[in-house]
């Protein structure tokens, strides 16, 4: 059993923590950019996580680009001992019988396909399991959360949606627009999420969802799992009882088998506050110049998370659920 760092948490919630798939949807690879790289995981694992997905490309990304960021990735995964790449729900239980911490591969956008439907197959065959239909601005796939104009789910879209549940990849819908989630959801077949999204009716922001969205992601078997941008929540300090709220909103709204965690963790913030000065069109909040930053949930606060579940009155399975079962159920059910 992994062992966790020393969180002063319950012994239930510490137990139940312990023994649970515990899996997180999102963490953005951006040794470039900020100081996260790989060489962070033995935090991630002395935190107790089974699983992090770990963000390769994306919409600033052509199909050369994200096949040779893939491949640095997966050399420099092979090379660390304590980690392994999951490409499937078994190799996930792998990680966690073997005390080794689970490495997922997915892209943020859908540019670096160049509108070829053939690289959705390719992409799946190099380890990619999930994609994020458009990153906060329109793509060729629909619009994006921080568009003032949400033109929707294009053919292409349509078409890409269709493809990837052909060839078993799930379909991620966060920073995607209101309207294009919508009618993405509308038309697919398998279950959607959203990675990492907080809900608006707890605090608006354009990244956040409506109700309408979680019930509508619900209805196909799908999560919302909660994200730990202060910009998304209003608090600078990131304190587990505000992640408490979006998580326990989506709860009583959709229930525990749908909600789970995206908590997008940014080690340095300082270079990605730079970066996104610099990128105001995919991020809005930055370019007031009262704007207070960035920060981020760090890997020992899901254990405090799951210490405000249990003492909140959810049950052990409700806990387990949100940690990691109900990715192992919709992920065992969309990937072939």
């Amino acid at each position: 059993m992994q062992q966790t760092t020393e969180v002063d948490v319950s012994a239930r919630a510490r137990a139940i923590y312990e023994e649970s798939i515990v899996w997180d949807m999102v963490w953005p690879w951006e040794p470039e950019v900020c100081d996260n790289d790989f060489d962070k995981l033995p935090r991630f694992q002395n935190a107790g996580f089974t699983l992090l997905s770990a963000t390769i490309a994306g919409d600033n990304e052509n199909i050369s680009e994200a096949i040779q960021k893939l491949g640095r990735a997966r050399r420099s995964l092979l090379a660390i001992k304590d980690a392994i790449i999951c490409e499937s729900v078994d190799d996930v239980r792998l990680a966690k019988q073997q005390n080794k911490i689970g490495i997922l591969l997915h892209f943020e956008g859908t540019r670096n396909l160049e509108r070829n439907l053939d690289m959705v197959e390719i992409y799946y065959k190099l380890g990619v399991r999930y994609l994020i239909l458009a990153f906060n601005n329109a793509n060729c796939a629909g619009g994006g959360a921080m568009d003032a104009d949400d033109g929707g789910l294009t053919g292409f879209g349509r078409q890409l949606v269709a493809e990837m549940e052909r060839v078993g990849m799930l379909l991620d819908l966060s920073h995607t627009g209101h309207r294009t989630a919508m009618q993405a959801i509308e038309v697919a077949t398998n279950p959607c999420v959203f990675s990492h999204s907080n809900p608006s009716a707890v605090f608006a922001h354009p990244r956040n969802i409506s109700d309408e969205e979680i019930r509508a992601c619900a209805a196909t078997g799908g999560l919302v799992g909660i994200a730990s941008s202060s910009m998304y929540h209003g608090d600078i300090d990131v304190h587990p009882q505000t992640l408490f709220r979006h998580l326990d909103h989506i709860v009583q709204l959709v229930g525990a088998e749908h909600a789970g965690v995206g908590l997008d963790y940014i080690f340095d913030p300082g270079p990605m506050i730079k970066m996104m000065r610099a990128r105001t069109h995919e991020w809005p909040d930055a370019s007031d110049p009262d704007w207070p930053g960035v920060a981020t949930a760090m890997p020992e606060h899901l254990l405090r998370l799951t210490d405000l579940m249990v003492g909140n009155g959810y049950s052990d399975d409700d806990v387990r659920n949100v940690l990691g079962e109900n990715y192992m159920r919709i992920c065992g059910q969309v990937w072939r």
